[in-house]
């Protein structure tokens, strides 16, 4: 028997999204099909087993699917300090100039100017300007660059490795430069995948427009922040991570039309679910956002979510808790571990409806 809080009198507190997870159950490598991991429908009352690709018998023909179309980008680098001393970037970033905005870990931080030689020959370097976003930041601004004059993109391509989750035991590998990215990925810039967007193959794609569900795109690049675990029990003392998105003008119409023909949205990710929500919000269509969605929030673009498991006392945890209701997602991961259900990354999904008096469910 697996212990889960029961229900927590409001204010939230960190220790309410808290649970054991038998470490056996975070999944390492991905099912050998995308579509063939497991589903726990959980919009009623009693969860549902069922396997991903029953997706599309599940939903309206008036829905519509969003999904983030951010492209994952080989961000892990490795190389020296000019004295020898091994470093490790996390680029999270990519600006003009061929500047990056990387996590660094070294043992003794160089100063700025330093010049890191990093792995892949040709010249490949690495110059140090300084903090980011201020002198306070905790990330490092850095010019990349190598003999031949290419941009940032195409050195991390020819020289980095898939930045994978730290749960994720093993070194990047071939599997994992495929399967740690989405079928549609298009807009290079994530150093994380959006996770339940792995499930969709191109036969699961096309089963959802024979079943008349139309799908739009939205591009969220997924920071390194996400695995950051918050540390204060206070929720309201958390500061959230930045992340810049961008919600296209054929999107925005789409959302429109399913409104009018009295369709759904459903987001696939928790990624879509913060773009969109950032966008009502603020009602800026493109820039950063550091929203942080915990039980209270009052949702006003999403109706339906697919998700994977989420790691516990995560702002993640915390999203699906206000979207589906803090007890019944508690309910939900005591049957999928129960159940043997896989977490996180590389795991298996659950669908969701919005928790609301008038919302029907999906």
């Amino acid at each position: 028997m697996h212990s889960f809080p029961s229900s927590a009198a409001r204010p939230f507190t960190l220790s309410d999204f808290d649970f054991a997870l038998p470490p056996e159950l975070i999944a390492q490598h991905p099912t050998p099909e995308r579509s063939a991991s497991r589903l726990l429908d959980g919009r009623g009352a009693q969860p549902v087993d069922r396997i991903f690709h029953d997706l599309p018998g599940l939903l309206d023909p008036r829905d519509l699917m969003v999904f983030n179309d951010t492209k994952v980008i080989k961000a892990r680098l490795f190389g020296e300090k000019p004295t020898g001393g091994k470093v490790e970037l996390l680029v999270e970033r990519v600006l003009s100039g061929n500047q990056v905005v990387a996590h660094m870990r070294v043992s003794k931080r160089p100063e700025a100017g330093a010049t890191l030689a990093l792995a892949g020959g040709g010249g490949f370097r690495a110059t140090l300007l300084g903090r980011w976003p201020d002198e306070q930041g905790d990330l490092f601004r850095f010019v990349l660059s190598n003999d031949a004059g290419d941009d940032p993109y195409a050195l991390m391509q020819q020289h980095g490795q898939v930045p994978l989750p730290p749960y994720i035991t093993h070194a990047a590998s071939s599997e994992d430069e495929q399967r740690y990215q989405t079928v549609f990925a298009k807009n290079p810039g994530a150093v994380a995948a959006p996770t339940a967007a792995l499930h969709f193959d191109e036969a699961l794609l096309a089963a959802l427009d024979a079943h008349g569900v139309q799908r739009a795109s939205v591009t969220l690049h997924v920071g390194a922040g996400t695995f950051q675990p918050v540390k204060t029990e206070d929720l309201a003392q958390h500061q959230m991570h930045s992340e810049w998105y961008d919600v296209p003008e054929a999107t925005q119409r789409a959302i429109q039309a399913c409104r009018a023909r009295g369709g759904r949205l459903i987001a696939v990710g928790t990624t879509t679910v913060r773009t969109l929500e950032a966008m009502a919000a603020s009602g800026h269509t493109c820039g950063d956002t550091r929203i942080f969605i915990t039980p209270g929030f009052e949702f006003k673009r999403v109706d339906g979510l697919i998700t994977n498991f989420h790691l516990p006392k995560s702002t993640l945890m915390m999203l699906v808790s206000a979207f589906a209701g803090y007890e019944h997602i508690m309910a939900l991961y005591r049957h999928a571990i129960e159940s043997r259900y896989r977490f996180f990354s590389y795991g298996d999904a659950m669908l969701l409806s919005r928790q609301a008096a008038n919302h029907a469910a999906i």
